[in-house]
């Protein structure tokens, strides 16, 4: 069984940075796929970023790209998600999920856990 943890959220202002961490315990982490999604109250949960450490690349959503990079340290057993010029539709709860499969799914139903979540407010 996989627990994940995330911590990095905040209160910012548009323009400003944010990263988020996700910690592993349990499980295969190096060969463990950890994505990144956020929700809104009232809409879908969507796919924001992932990183493939099978294709050693980052795979992000197109209303993040350029903006938001997925990466992780295996060492550390931690992935993270380094999110720059923040603006107001960025605000969400954000959550790190996983699964075994090597690939990078942007569909929820594909991920086996998840964290608890980490709030992310961006005021303009």
């Amino acid at each position: 069984q996989v627990q994940l943890v995330e911590s990095g959220g905040g209160s910012v202002q548009t323009g400003d940075s944010l990263r988020l961490s996700c910690a592993a315990t349990g499980g295969d982490f190096g060969h463990l796929t950890v994505t990144w999604f956020r929700q809104v109250p009232g809409r879908e949960r969507e796919f924001v970023a992932g990183y493939s450490w099978l294709l050693g690349s980052t795979f992000s959503a197109d209303s993040v790209k350029g903006r938001f990079t997925a990466s992780r340290d295996n060492a550390k057993k931690t992935v993270y998600l380094q999110m720059d010029n923040l603006n107001p539709t960025d605000t969400a709860v954000y959550y790190c999920a996983s699964r075994t499969n090597s690939f990078i799914s942007q569909r929820d139903l594909d991920y086996d856990y998840w964290g608890q979540g980490t709030q992310v407010t961006v005021s303009s």
